[in-house]
């Protein structure tokens, strides 16, 4: 497969391949300490190789935190970019969960950092943050288009303070939409046209319920954070994705994280997960 195919079409092919599944990686202290591990950059890295070697090669996306490798400094950083590079090398696709967002010159290098192929921590999608508004993600836009990336736009996130912000209607827009709705909007027309999928998705919580007064047919992914430890179930997407259930994400990661530091454990649960999304989307 082509680097330069675009991120939605290796995404497709990714999960038709490998199942419908993300999994998180994020190595907090709790986990750390639940696997034996201590809260350290050892710790930490014993913890990253063990999930790589468990399911790089199994599992379609993975969703590594970024904040749970800077607090250990420029070390823990060394850990992410050994990580992404690895996980690239075994054939799966990294979305880096930074939750960047700035405006000029500083989005520029936000999105030089993780969207630019000769960089360290070059990732195959980014998740960015739109409330300095839509038009202030340009720059990671077409570093993504022209790197063959992707991004994953804060939309509908499950944790409830976001509904303050993201559900409230904006009175200059004469349609009345709220602003995840025009975040949503801005996305369907950065994919328009594109097959098999865009490559320019929505973040949206698997635990919102129905979102039916939302259009979420972007042509694009919908990464879906909130399975397993939050609550939702893959049998919960149909209900809140609707139509556009076919292109969720979704991701789990204390739920299949849980079952280690025992590969056959973390294998089986991530397995278990992948084929409950198959049959809950009909895929």
């Amino acid at each position: 497969m082509s680097p330069l195919e675009p991120f939605g079409a290796r995404l497709r092919h990714a999960m038709d391949a490998r199942g419908p599944l993300c999994v998180g990686i994020d190595p907090h202290e709790a986990l750390l300490s639940a696997w034996g591990l201590d809260d350290d950059v050892r710790g930490l890295e014993r913890f990253t190789r063990t999930v790589i070697d468990a399911l790089a090669g199994r599992v379609a996306v993975f969703k590594p935190q970024s904040a749970f490798f800077e607090r250990f400094g420029s070390r823990g950083i060394a850990v992410l970019e050994r990580a992404v590079a690895d996980l690239r090398d075994a054939g799966a696709l990294v979305v880096m969960d930074a939750k960047r967002g700035d405006i000029g010159s500083t989005m520029s290098a936000y999105a030089e950092t993780f969207l630019r192929k000769d960089a360290p921590l070059f990732a195959d999608a980014l998740t960015v943050s739109p409330y300095l508004g839509y038009g202030s993600l340009k720059p990671a836009v077409d570093l993504a288009r022209e790197s063959g990336c992707g991004l994953f736009v804060l939309a509908l996130t499950s944790n409830p303070e976001g509904a303050e912000v993201q559900r409230a209607v904006r009175a200059e827009d004469p349609a009345g939409r709220t602003v995840a709705a025009t975040v949503l909007a801005h996305l369907a027309a950065d994919n328009a046209g594109e097959a098999p999928l865009g490559s320019f998705g929505a973040v949206v919580g698997a635990t919102l319920g129905d979102l039916s007064s939302f259009d979420l047919d972007i042509n694009g992914p919908l990464l879906a954070p909130g399975i397993g430890a939050q609550g939702a179930t893959p049998a919960d997407l149909p209900a809140v994705f609707g139509e556009a259930v076919r292109n969720v994400v979704p991701s789990v990661s204390r739920g299949v994280l849980r079952h280690g530091p025992d590969t056959a454990a973390l294998r089986a649960s991530a397995e278990r997960y992948a084929d409950e999304v198959r049959a809950a989307i009909g895929a």
